[in-house]
């Protein structure tokens, strides 16, 4: 079974007949051109020869420019990359967006909690999903809660007893083919009823940590660190920061994550998989 499932759409099907969706570039808007599959951050956006230009930085720190128009993904799904809107007086755009990209939605109260869940590993996972799409997750009344591990997955989807309106959103780390966390998940979704109503997905990185792209804390890579260590503790030391206990661990992440804006901030490889995870949860109910 593939957790993988996340990727570019067909817009050659009859449903590109209808107008698509236009989106003001951004600069740190995660792009993939669907010509080329390149994928990368807005850097910059500006008017060259009479046409407007954006450049896309991937993960590598390459950089290629595309004329602004159709031809691009965002989240996924295809789009009509238009320049941006003209800034009001106050020199603000006019459109508030959420720290996940989204349109803010005026006067929007929270929904009440909704049954269905997402599930992350560990604190810092359900905080930095808080930070980047915890106004998103409120109108749609959805709730992080932290697992603290998965060894016990299984029985914890279990319990939760999964059904078409109560579904389960997992977001596990280093979720990659061979993996521990792959066979755990594999297994879990065995389980009956879980096919339809739970959702595995997860990002290639040792820690949620390492989704946050280096280039946000000033360095051009994640230190290596090396095995049979802690991960966390070895990074911390190798920032020269302190180490040696639980509330250093925890002041380091309050650092890292202060260091988070918005969704332009993290590594595509977290942005797709937790806007899957959100699409699954507020899908209507099947009939």
């Amino acid at each position: 079974m593939s957790f993988e499932n996340w990727g570019p759409q067909d817009i050659s099907s009859p449903a590109r007949q209808q107008p698509l969706p236009e989106v003001a570039v951004e600069r740190g808007m995660v792009l993939e051109d669907v010509q080329s599959g390149w994928v990368g951050a807005v850097t910059r956006f500006e008017k060259s020869g009479g046409m407007h230009i954006v450049a896309l930085e991937d993960r590598r720190g390459k950089s290629r420019s595309f004329p602004l128009g159709f031809g691009f993904l965002l989240d996924g799904r295809p789009i009509r990359l238009i320049a941006p809107a003209p800034r009001s007086a106050a020199g603000s755009p006019k459109q508030d967006r959420t720290a996940s990209g989204s349109v803010r939605v005026a006067s929007q109260r929270a929904q009440t909690a909704k049954a269905s869940r997402i599930w992350v590993e560990g604190k810092h996972d359900a905080e930095l999903v808080e930070k980047v799409w915890g106004d998103d997750l409120r109108v749609e009344g959805i709730v992080v809660e932290p697992l603290h591990g998965i060894d016990d997955l299984k029985a914890a989807i279990a319990a939760f007893s999964p059904g078409p309106a109560r579904r389960l959103g997992i977001l596990v780390d280093h979720l990659v083919p061979g993996s521990k966390e792959f066979r755990i998940a594999e297994d879990a979704m065995k389980l009956p009823g879980a096919a339809r109503n739970v959702l595995i997905v997860g990002h290639p990185y040792v820690d949620v940590w390492q989704a946050i792209r280096p280039k946000v804390l000033g360095i051009e890579r994640w230190p290596e660190v090396p095995h049979g260590g802690d991960w966390k503790t070895g990074i911390l030391k190798a920032f020269g920061w302190p180490h040696s206990t639980p509330e250093d661990i925890g002041l380091g992440w309050q650092k890292l994550l202060g260091a988070v804006r918005s969704y332009a901030d993290l590594e595509a490889s977290l942005l797709g998989r937790v806007e899957e995870v959100i699409d699954f949860l507020t899908a209507p109910d099947p009939a």
